[in-house]
């Protein structure tokens, strides 16, 4: 296990001090851990699956995925939740602003960013050339 917690650790781009606090151990632990000298509790195995969205089987015994994979229904609910605790003005008053749209402009946004995706699709193709 310790070499999963080191490329999970690595994956997520975290020092040994941001994810021990991200999960509430002490940095120490954390290295405990990737040396292979501890093994997590099952409690602080929890935890970095809750914390991390990390796939309970990948991290006990390195099979499947080591992420878990986020329904559409879990990431808009989440990019909800976040909205509303981040309080950020903006990104409020675009979700307010896109929640008064009326059915028939959706097919006027839907038209602007396939326009968007083929200007930058065409752009692509000429760097590439």
């Amino acid at each position: 296990m310790k070499d999963r917690i080191k490329k999970l650790r690595k994956a997520l781009g975290l020092t040994q001090q941001e994810f021990s606090e991200r999960i509430g151990i002490k940095r120490n632990t954390v290295a405990q851990y990737e040396m292979g000298r501890n093994p997590p509790t099952a409690t602080v195995i929890e935890l970095i699956c809750r914390e991390f969205r990390v796939n309970e089987t990948w991290l006990r015994t390195g099979d499947g995925e080591m992420f878990i994979s986020k329904t559409l229904e879990q990431e808009i609910a989440e990019f909800f939740a976040d909205l509303f605790s981040d309080n950020d003005s903006a990104k409020i008053a675009i979700v307010q602003a896109l929640a008064r749209i009326p059915e028939s402009g959706w097919d006027m946004i839907k038209d602007f960013a396939l326009d968007v995706a083929a200007a930058v699709k065409r752009k692509e193709e000429k760097l590439d050339d």
